[in-house]
Protein backbone atom coordinates (compact mmCIF):
# COMPACT_ATOMS: atom_id res chain seq x y z
CA UNK A 1 0.00 0.00 0.00
CA UNK A 2 3.02 2.12 0.51
CA UNK A 3 1.40 5.56 1.55
CA UNK A 4 -1.60 5.15 -0.57
CA UNK A 5 -4.89 5.26 1.66
CA UNK A 6 -7.02 1.86 1.40
CA UNK A 7 -10.21 1.82 -0.83
CA UNK A 8 -13.16 -0.43 -1.06
CA UNK A 9 -11.17 -2.13 -4.21
CA UNK A 10 -8.33 -3.41 -2.04
CA UNK A 11 -10.89 -4.23 0.43
CA UNK A 12 -12.62 -6.46 -2.10
CA UNK A 13 -9.49 -7.84 -3.56
CA UNK A 14 -8.36 -9.20 0.02
CA UNK A 15 -12.05 -10.31 1.11
CA UNK A 16 -12.59 -11.76 -2.81
CA UNK A 17 -15.50 -10.31 -3.40
CA UNK A 18 -16.74 -7.18 -5.97
CA UNK A 19 -16.78 -3.44 -4.67
CA UNK A 20 -20.47 -3.10 -4.95
CA UNK A 21 -20.40 -6.16 -1.86
CA UNK A 22 -18.14 -4.04 0.27
CA UNK A 23 -20.38 -0.88 -0.31
CA UNK A 24 -23.36 -3.07 0.91
CA UNK A 25 -21.79 -5.16 3.81
CA UNK A 26 -19.81 -1.81 5.26
CA UNK A 27 -23.18 0.19 5.13
CA UNK A 28 -25.44 -2.68 6.80
CA UNK A 29 -27.38 -3.70 3.31
CA UNK A 30 -29.54 -7.18 4.40
CA UNK A 31 -28.78 -8.72 1.40
CA UNK A 32 -25.48 -9.34 2.55
CA UNK A 33 -24.48 -12.77 4.18
CA UNK A 34 -23.48 -12.49 7.75
CA UNK A 35 -20.36 -14.79 6.18
CA UNK A 36 -19.48 -12.42 3.22
CA UNK A 37 -19.80 -9.35 5.91
CA UNK A 38 -17.44 -10.81 8.01
CA UNK A 39 -14.67 -11.65 5.46
CA UNK A 40 -15.42 -7.99 4.32
CA UNK A 41 -15.10 -6.38 8.09
CA UNK A 42 -11.84 -8.60 8.72
CA UNK A 43 -10.17 -7.48 5.41
CA UNK A 44 -11.08 -3.63 5.96
CA UNK A 45 -9.45 -3.81 9.76
CA UNK A 46 -6.65 -6.07 7.88
CA UNK A 47 -6.05 -2.71 5.92
CA UNK A 48 -6.87 -0.26 8.95
CA UNK A 49 -9.93 1.24 6.41
CA UNK A 50 -11.98 3.78 8.36
CA UNK A 51 -15.31 4.01 7.19
CA UNK A 52 -16.31 7.07 6.42
CA UNK A 53 -18.79 8.80 8.63
CA UNK A 54 -21.25 9.51 5.53
CA UNK A 55 -20.71 5.90 4.49
CA UNK A 56 -24.33 5.11 5.57
CA UNK A 57 -25.66 8.52 4.77
CA UNK A 58 -24.82 8.04 0.69
CA UNK A 59 -25.96 4.78 0.58
CA UNK A 60 -29.43 5.29 2.54
CA UNK A 61 -29.91 8.43 0.07
CA UNK A 62 -30.48 10.64 3.22
CA UNK A 63 -26.73 13.25 2.45
CA UNK A 64 -29.21 15.16 0.51
CA UNK A 65 -26.27 16.56 -1.47
CA UNK A 66 -25.26 16.51 -4.77
CA UNK A 67 -21.37 17.02 -5.65
CA UNK A 68 -20.21 18.89 -9.14
CA UNK A 69 -16.79 18.34 -9.61
CA UNK A 70 -14.91 20.39 -12.13
CA UNK A 71 -11.86 19.54 -13.44
CA UNK A 72 -8.30 21.34 -14.05
CA UNK A 73 -8.09 23.08 -17.92
CA UNK A 74 -5.60 25.12 -18.65
CA UNK A 75 -6.78 28.73 -18.22
CA UNK A 76 -5.01 32.24 -18.30
CA UNK A 77 -5.93 32.92 -15.18
CA UNK A 78 -5.80 30.90 -11.45
CA UNK A 79 -9.24 29.62 -12.17
CA UNK A 80 -8.11 26.59 -14.14
CA UNK A 81 -11.68 26.07 -15.38
CA UNK A 82 -13.20 26.07 -19.12
CA UNK A 83 -15.09 29.98 -19.04
CA UNK A 84 -18.67 27.98 -20.21
CA UNK A 85 -18.55 25.68 -17.40
CA UNK A 86 -18.20 28.49 -15.00
CA UNK A 87 -21.23 30.16 -16.86
CA UNK A 88 -23.21 26.87 -15.88
CA UNK A 89 -22.61 26.66 -11.75
CA UNK A 90 -24.98 29.62 -10.79
CA UNK A 91 -27.65 27.65 -13.02
CA UNK A 92 -26.64 24.08 -11.07
CA UNK A 93 -26.59 25.60 -7.90
CA UNK A 94 -29.94 27.19 -8.44
CA UNK A 95 -31.33 24.06 -9.69
CA UNK A 96 -29.86 21.91 -6.80
CA UNK A 97 -31.29 24.43 -4.30
CA UNK A 98 -34.81 24.81 -6.17
CA UNK A 99 -35.31 20.32 -5.39
CA UNK A 100 -33.97 20.29 -1.65
CA UNK A 101 -30.19 19.68 -2.25
CA UNK A 102 -27.21 21.06 -0.76
CA UNK A 103 -24.36 21.84 -3.75
CA UNK A 104 -20.96 20.37 -2.93
CA UNK A 105 -18.28 22.00 -5.24
CA UNK A 106 -14.71 20.58 -6.19
CA UNK A 107 -12.20 20.65 -8.34
CA UNK A 108 -10.16 17.78 -9.26
CA UNK A 109 -6.92 17.11 -11.03
CA UNK A 110 -6.61 14.26 -13.26
CA UNK A 111 -5.19 11.58 -11.25
CA UNK A 112 -5.18 8.30 -11.66
CA UNK A 113 -7.61 7.21 -8.86
CA UNK A 114 -10.10 10.23 -8.74
CA UNK A 115 -12.90 7.81 -9.60
CA UNK A 116 -12.05 5.98 -6.40
CA UNK A 117 -11.15 8.49 -4.57
CA UNK A 118 -14.19 10.71 -4.65
CA UNK A 119 -16.81 7.22 -4.68
CA UNK A 120 -15.30 6.40 -1.52
CA UNK A 121 -15.29 9.64 0.30
CA UNK A 122 -19.35 9.33 0.43
CA UNK A 123 -19.81 13.18 1.04
CA UNK A 124 -23.13 13.03 -1.65
CA UNK A 125 -25.65 10.98 -3.47
CA UNK A 126 -24.37 11.89 -6.67
CA UNK A 127 -21.89 13.27 -8.74
CA UNK A 128 -22.10 15.68 -11.78
CA UNK A 129 -18.83 15.91 -13.89
CA UNK A 130 -17.94 18.40 -16.10
CA UNK A 131 -15.12 18.44 -18.14
CA UNK A 132 -12.77 15.23 -18.35
CA UNK A 133 -9.92 15.85 -20.28
CA UNK A 134 -9.02 13.35 -22.90
CA UNK A 135 -12.14 11.03 -23.20
CA UNK A 136 -10.02 8.11 -24.37
CA UNK A 137 -8.28 8.45 -20.84
CA UNK A 138 -11.05 9.19 -19.11
CA UNK A 139 -12.94 6.07 -20.42
CA UNK A 140 -11.82 3.46 -18.68
CA UNK A 141 -12.45 5.62 -15.23
CA UNK A 142 -15.87 6.41 -16.56
CA UNK A 143 -16.04 2.81 -17.03
CA UNK A 144 -15.64 2.22 -13.53
CA UNK A 145 -17.95 4.99 -12.27
CA UNK A 146 -20.53 2.69 -13.92
CA UNK A 147 -18.84 -0.53 -12.70
CA UNK A 148 -19.18 0.30 -9.46
CA UNK A 149 -22.82 1.55 -8.95
CA UNK A 150 -21.85 5.56 -9.10
CA UNK A 151 -25.02 7.63 -9.39
CA UNK A 152 -23.38 10.15 -11.61
CA UNK A 153 -24.05 12.24 -14.85
CA UNK A 154 -21.70 14.11 -17.03
CA UNK A 155 -22.00 16.94 -19.05
CA UNK A 156 -20.84 15.98 -22.75
CA UNK A 157 -21.43 14.22 -26.46
CA UNK A 158 -24.81 12.83 -25.39
CA UNK A 159 -24.38 10.60 -28.70
CA UNK A 160 -24.81 6.48 -28.62
CA UNK A 161 -21.67 5.30 -27.58
CA UNK A 162 -20.63 7.03 -24.32
CA UNK A 163 -20.25 6.12 -21.14
CA UNK A 164 -22.94 6.54 -18.49
CA UNK A 165 -26.00 9.37 -18.57
CA UNK A 166 -24.43 12.40 -20.41
CA UNK A 167 -26.34 15.68 -20.81
CA UNK A 168 -25.30 17.71 -23.91
CA UNK A 169 -25.54 20.28 -26.51
CA UNK A 170 -26.63 19.39 -29.91
CA UNK A 171 -22.76 19.65 -31.13
CA UNK A 172 -23.26 18.43 -35.17
CA UNK A 173 -26.24 20.55 -35.44
CA UNK A 174 -24.62 23.62 -34.20
CA UNK A 175 -21.40 22.30 -36.39
CA UNK A 176 -24.45 22.60 -39.56
CA UNK A 177 -25.75 25.64 -38.24
CA UNK A 178 -22.07 27.50 -39.04
CA UNK A 179 -21.86 25.77 -42.21
CA UNK A 180 -24.85 26.90 -43.66
CA UNK A 181 -24.64 30.54 -42.17
CA UNK A 182 -20.87 31.47 -43.80
CA UNK A 183 -22.59 29.67 -46.93
CA UNK A 184 -25.44 32.21 -47.03
CA UNK A 185 -22.64 34.87 -46.37
CA UNK A 186 -20.69 33.50 -49.56
CA UNK A 187 -18.07 31.92 -47.71
CA UNK A 188 -16.77 28.65 -48.75
CA UNK A 189 -13.56 28.48 -48.09
CA UNK A 190 -13.88 27.54 -44.32
CA UNK A 191 -11.39 26.16 -41.85
CA UNK A 192 -11.42 24.77 -38.86
CA UNK A 193 -9.96 25.28 -35.39
CA UNK A 194 -10.28 22.88 -32.26
CA UNK A 195 -9.83 19.16 -32.41
CA UNK A 196 -12.03 16.71 -34.71
CA UNK A 197 -10.78 13.20 -33.69
CA UNK A 198 -12.43 11.02 -30.54
CA UNK A 199 -10.33 12.99 -27.77
CA UNK A 200 -12.87 15.60 -27.86
CA UNK A 201 -16.19 13.97 -28.94
CA UNK A 202 -17.58 17.76 -28.73
CA UNK A 203 -15.41 19.29 -30.68
CA UNK A 204 -15.47 16.49 -33.32
CA UNK A 205 -19.18 16.37 -33.48
CA UNK A 206 -19.16 20.25 -34.84
CA UNK A 207 -16.90 19.26 -37.19
CA UNK A 208 -19.09 17.12 -38.83
CA UNK A 209 -21.79 19.16 -38.67
CA UNK A 210 -19.62 22.00 -40.55
CA UNK A 211 -18.73 19.45 -42.86
CA UNK A 212 -22.08 18.15 -43.48
CA UNK A 213 -23.19 21.48 -43.93
CA UNK A 214 -20.54 22.84 -46.75
CA UNK A 215 -20.76 19.26 -48.31
CA UNK A 216 -24.50 19.82 -49.13
CA UNK A 217 -23.20 22.61 -51.06
CA UNK A 218 -20.41 20.68 -52.57
CA UNK A 219 -17.55 21.86 -50.58
CA UNK A 220 -15.62 20.59 -47.86
CA UNK A 221 -13.45 22.06 -44.43
CA UNK A 222 -10.23 23.07 -46.71
CA UNK A 223 -7.66 22.76 -43.40
CA UNK A 224 -8.32 21.43 -39.45
CA UNK A 225 -5.67 22.86 -37.14
CA UNK A 226 -5.63 21.53 -33.99
CA UNK A 227 -6.59 24.04 -30.84
CA UNK A 228 -7.77 23.54 -27.41
CA UNK A 229 -9.89 25.49 -25.79
CA UNK A 230 -7.45 28.37 -24.53
CA UNK A 231 -7.28 31.66 -26.59
CA UNK A 232 -3.38 31.11 -26.89
CA UNK A 233 -4.05 27.40 -28.83
CA UNK A 234 -6.64 29.36 -30.92
CA UNK A 235 -3.69 32.22 -31.86
CA UNK A 236 -1.27 29.45 -32.58
CA UNK A 237 -3.46 27.63 -34.67
CA UNK A 238 -4.62 30.46 -36.62
CA UNK A 239 -0.61 31.06 -37.20
CA UNK A 240 -0.51 27.92 -37.97
CA UNK A 241 -2.91 27.98 -40.55
CA UNK A 242 -1.91 31.43 -41.87
CA UNK A 243 1.45 30.01 -42.07
CA UNK A 244 -0.09 27.08 -44.18
CA UNK A 245 -0.88 29.32 -47.33
CA UNK A 246 -4.27 28.10 -47.41
CA UNK A 247 -6.90 30.24 -48.94
CA UNK A 248 -10.09 30.74 -46.19
CA UNK A 249 -12.27 33.13 -46.00
CA UNK A 250 -14.02 31.67 -42.86
CA UNK A 251 -13.10 30.10 -39.83
CA UNK A 252 -15.74 28.60 -37.40
CA UNK A 253 -13.58 27.65 -33.88
CA UNK A 254 -14.59 24.79 -31.62
CA UNK A 255 -15.16 27.42 -28.48
CA UNK A 256 -15.35 31.05 -28.40
CA UNK A 257 -11.89 31.29 -26.73
CA UNK A 258 -10.28 29.87 -29.83
CA UNK A 259 -12.05 32.05 -31.91
CA UNK A 260 -10.75 35.06 -29.62
CA UNK A 261 -7.37 33.65 -30.12
CA UNK A 262 -7.28 33.42 -33.76
CA UNK A 263 -9.17 37.35 -33.82
CA UNK A 264 -6.25 38.63 -32.20
CA UNK A 265 -3.86 37.53 -34.40
CA UNK A 266 -6.02 38.09 -37.64
CA UNK A 267 -5.66 41.61 -36.84
CA UNK A 268 -1.95 41.67 -36.05
CA UNK A 269 -2.07 40.32 -39.24
CA UNK A 270 -3.95 43.29 -40.88
CA UNK A 271 -6.91 41.03 -41.65
CA UNK A 272 -10.46 42.77 -41.51
CA UNK A 273 -13.13 40.78 -39.11
CA UNK A 274 -15.15 39.73 -40.91
CA UNK A 275 -14.69 41.59 -44.26
CA UNK A 276 -11.17 39.67 -44.95
CA UNK A 277 -12.23 36.49 -42.69
CA UNK A 278 -15.50 35.74 -40.85
CA UNK A 279 -14.89 34.15 -37.19
CA UNK A 280 -17.24 31.97 -35.54
CA UNK A 281 -17.66 30.39 -32.04
CA UNK A 282 -19.42 27.98 -29.98
CA UNK A 283 -20.76 28.51 -26.57
CA UNK A 284 -21.84 32.32 -26.54
CA UNK A 285 -19.75 33.08 -23.42
CA UNK A 286 -19.94 36.59 -22.17
CA UNK A 287 -16.21 37.01 -24.07
CA UNK A 288 -18.59 36.42 -27.23
CA UNK A 289 -21.01 39.41 -26.11
CA UNK A 290 -17.94 41.85 -25.29
CA UNK A 291 -15.23 41.11 -28.60
CA UNK A 292 -14.34 43.50 -30.94
CA UNK A 293 -16.30 42.72 -33.29
CA UNK A 294 -18.66 40.87 -31.10
CA UNK A 295 -18.30 37.03 -32.33
CA UNK A 296 -20.67 34.96 -33.61
CA UNK A 297 -21.54 31.62 -32.00
CA UNK A 298 -23.45 28.99 -31.29
CA UNK A 299 -25.68 29.42 -28.01
CA UNK A 300 -25.76 26.78 -25.86
CA UNK A 301 -28.58 27.14 -22.95
CA UNK A 302 -26.53 27.24 -19.98
CA UNK A 303 -30.13 27.62 -18.04
CA UNK A 304 -31.43 24.15 -19.34
CA UNK A 305 -28.33 22.33 -18.98
CA UNK A 306 -27.76 23.25 -15.27
CA UNK A 307 -31.47 22.49 -14.96
CA UNK A 308 -31.66 19.10 -17.02
CA UNK A 309 -28.17 18.37 -15.21
CA UNK A 310 -29.88 18.29 -11.86
CA UNK A 311 -32.65 16.59 -12.67
CA UNK A 312 -31.13 13.27 -14.35
CA UNK A 313 -28.79 12.67 -11.42
CA UNK A 314 -31.69 13.00 -8.89
CA UNK A 315 -33.95 10.45 -11.15
CA UNK A 316 -30.75 8.39 -11.18
CA UNK A 317 -30.47 8.23 -7.20
CA UNK A 318 -33.72 7.69 -6.88
CA UNK A 319 -33.14 4.68 -8.94
CA UNK A 320 -35.13 5.57 -12.56
CA UNK A 321 -32.77 5.20 -15.54
CA UNK A 322 -33.07 8.18 -17.48
CA UNK A 323 -31.61 8.71 -20.73
CA UNK A 324 -28.68 10.44 -21.66
CA UNK A 325 -29.87 13.78 -23.34
CA UNK A 326 -29.52 16.33 -26.22
CA UNK A 327 -30.07 19.91 -25.79
CA UNK A 328 -30.99 21.99 -28.99
CA UNK A 329 -28.56 25.14 -30.02
CA UNK A 330 -29.42 28.10 -31.97
CA UNK A 331 -26.66 30.37 -33.82
CA UNK A 332 -26.56 33.89 -32.55
CA UNK A 333 -25.35 36.52 -35.54
CA UNK A 334 -22.86 39.48 -34.02
CA UNK A 335 -20.41 41.08 -36.09
CA UNK A 336 -17.21 39.04 -36.54
CA UNK A 337 -19.20 37.34 -39.71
Amino acid sequence: MTGRRPTSFDIAALAGVSQPTVSRALSGNKSVSEETRRKVVEAAEKLNYTVDKYASGLRKRTSDTLALLFFEDPTPDDTLINPFYLSMLGGIARAASARGYDLLISIQQLSEDWHVDYEDSHKADGIMLLGYGDYLEARPRLEQLVQQGTHFVRWGAAEAGQIGTTVGSDNGQGGYLVGKHLLDRGRSKVAFLGLSDETAPEFLERYLGLSRALGEEGHEVVAAEDAIATAESGRNACERLLDSGVEFDAIFCAADIIAIGAMKLLSERGLKIPDDVSVVGFDDTIAARMSEPALTSVVQDTRRAAETLVDTLIAKIQDAAPESVLLPVELKVRGSS
